[in-house]
């Protein structure tokens, strides 16, 4: 039986661990480059707030989803200070390029014709690439970036997602996702970079810094925010039994509660946050989880004493989607609470004008004072001065020069190194690895292997994700293969794994179906019976065999691990497959290692490095090389 480490005397080993990635995340704090402090712009932003009315001030503490605004001439009455597209909230002309710069700039227009004309900030969740529109790069998610340990590469990686979101209008991000998971079975896990807060202190600060650049001035920077403050990725498993319908247990992990002291919640889950607003990060999305029973969004110790006081944050904290909504069950006293314990801008979707009328109604009462409201909205205009929202002289639409180099091929080489780099090799016997572009006949096995929408995963297009035949625009693990082969190569394939009989080598390709927050805590961590179907197929054959898995956690597949020749992880690599065949081929020799440990059985979770009963099947770290 593990047990859950809810502390720093959880055990010698785990003190060493902390004390070890502490000491690399101050070292790397003294070395940060300095960037120029949000409340240097305050002269200017204060003589903005002087300028206005409560009503234009709250107007600035609204986020609204698009897909809600019936009409558009609402961000103007309500003085609206940011839209989002959530997952799936595409213009409503299409989910291309120039539609989402039509929408772009349509919805700024009304912003900037309003009295004072301080444009809005449009939010998208662009967490591996812009990934919301079609023929977008889409990169590896956060877990195989993880593997690579490379924040030079992570910096690339958000640097491009900068500039095609750029190319769209969209100039905010929520992301990166500094979660420190802390158990597999949890459907967000692949959003973390790993279970080891020094691997993600190093690539979130990488993130934030390729996302905003080296200022945030620069027309092609966005504006970072890292989530979710704080704990998210502790929360304590909900087991649930399975009822006469239900033939498995079900978890429940997500928006739940993280059950930890502060000296535990200090070591684990915070210094991530502490690198990322000492490398300048714009803004802050507090969790929709709790700790210790309280609403992250309700909290005052976390977002106020905590978060802007003892780490001198300067930005701003915008809430997670209707999170406010949880605080309470009375809306009013929702928003009251939130806004009071720190929240500075709401995310909204729909109810925008209750928000409204519910806050101002609030002020009036004494309930929010003034200072509170005037804090959150400097907090936001420092965000909008900084990033030349309030440059008279600069345009805030679209920037449409940028469009030759949307889902452009320099891109998509980028995002190629990045899935070779991420590919963690766990098995290789008898050298079946690499593979020779000279073989007779490779077959190659499974739906997944022929798949976009599998290879993304969730947050791809669809909030959900999608499988599919045709996604968006990008290399499948197939395709790639047979670019990759000789003329005199014959590569077969089958969808269910028979066929292979005769052939010099079967891959087998099975993956999880995509899946986003809760819709993928699982008990089990087991791949469905369709996908082991295919690989028991294909073992028939009694050929080498090749697995490559795709799936956003360490998953409990020991027959395929056990009875296949070689086995490689490959995440959700995204949309350039080809870097999957870089390593199969021996064009590049893997060097992932892995960023989570992995566990044995599902009954080992939660399961982390430093765990006094540590022995998982394979550790953190481990990966092998040709």
């Amino acid at each position: 039986m593990t047990k859950r480490i809810c502390s720093v005397q959880s055990g010698t080993i785990l003190v060493l661990v902390i004390c070890l990635s502490l000491l690399q995340i101050s070292c790397r704090m003294m070395t940060s480059t300095k960037v120029k402090p949000l409340h240097s712009y305050d002269n200017q932003v204060q003589a903005l707030l002087a300028k206005m009315t409560l009503e234009e001030k709250i107007g600035q503490m609204i986020q609204l989803d698009q897909e809600f605004l019936k009409d558009p001439q609402d961000i103007a009455t309500y003085f609206i200070g940011s839209i989002l597209s959530g997952g799936g909230s595409d213009p409503k002309a299409g989910n291309s390029l120039k539609a989402w710069a039509d929408m772009y700039d349509g919805y700024q227009k009304y912003a900037l014709k309003t009295r004072l004309g301080i444009p809005i900030l449009y939010g998208v969740d662009a967490v591996h690439g812009h990934n919301n529109v079609l023929n977008a790069v889409v990169f590896p998610h956060n877990i195989g970036m993880g593997c690579t340990r490379d924040p030079d590469l992570v910096r690339k990686v958000g640097r491009i997602t900068a500039i095609e979101m750029r190319a769209t209008g969209v100039q905010w991000t929520f992301a990166p996702c500094v979660t420190v998971p802390r158990d597999d079975r949890w459907g967000r896990t692949y959003e973390g970079f790993s279970e080891d807060p020094a691997i993600v202190d190093m690539l979130g600060e990488a993130a934030v810094q390729g996302f905003q650049g080296k200022d945030l001035f620069d027309p092609l920077s966005v504006a970072a925010c890292a989530k979710h403050y704080i704990g998210d990725g502790g929360t304590r498993a909900q087991i649930v039994e399975g009822d006469a319908a239900q033939s498995s247990r079900r978890v429940r992990l997500d928006q739940g509660d993280t059950v930890i002291d502060e000296a535990g919640l200090r070591a684990i889950h915070l210094p991530p946050y502490i690198t990322a607003v000492n490398a300048g990060v714009a803004t802050i999305m507090p969790s929709f989880s709790s700790w210790n029973g309280l609403k992250c969004s309700a909290s005052k110790r976390l977002l106020t004493e905590i978060l802007k006081g003892e780490l001198g944050f300067e930005g701003f904290l915008i809430s997670d989607y209707r999170a406010i909504d949880q605080v309470h069950p009375d809306y009013k006293t929702a928003i009251g609470i939130s806004i009071n314990a720190g929240m500075d801008m709401g995310m909204i979707p729909s109810k925008y004008k209750e928000f409204f009328q519910n806050l101002k109604e609030l002020v009036q009462e004494g309930v929010v004072p003034i200072s509170r409201i005037d804090d959150a909205v400097t907090r936001i205009l420092r965000v909008k001065c900084a990033m030349g929202l309030l440059d008279k002289d600069r345009s805030q639409l679209a920037d449409r020069s940028l469009w030759d180099s949307f889902g452009s091929d320099e891109h998509r080489q980028v995002a190629r190194q990045a899935v070779r780099e991420s590919l963690v090799l766990l098995k290789n016997e008898n050298k079946t690895l690499p593979l020779s572009k000279e073989a007779k006949r490779i077959h190659v096995a499974g739906n997944s292997a022929d798949n976009i929408g599998v290879q993304c995963g969730g947050w791809t297009i669809d909030w959900q994700g999608k499988s599919g035949e045709v996604t968006t625009s990008g290399t499948t693990i197939l395709g790639a293969i047979r670019n990759t082969v000789s003329a005199d190569t014959r590569v077969t394939y089958s969808e269910d794994g028979t066929g292979a009989d005769g052939a010099d080598i079967v891959v087998v390709v099975v993956g999880e179906k995509p899946y986003a927050e809760g819709f993928g805590d699982s008990a089990d961590l087991t791949l469905s019976s369709d996908e082991k179907a295919v690989f028991a197929n294909a073992k028939k054959a009694d050929i080498p065999t090749v697995v490559i898995l795709l799936s956003g956690r360490p998953l409990i597949v020991p027959n395929m691990i056990v009875q296949s020749d070689a086995f490689v992880a490959a995440w959700l690599p995204g949309t350039e497959g080809q870097g999957v065949a870089d390593v199969l081929f021996g064009d590049f020799k893997p060097r992932g290692k892995l960023s989570f440990s992995w566990a044995r059985s599902a009954d080992q979770h939660p399961i982390n490095v430093g765990d006094e009963e540590y022995d998982p099947l394979f550790e953190l770290g481990f990966g092998l090389s040709f």
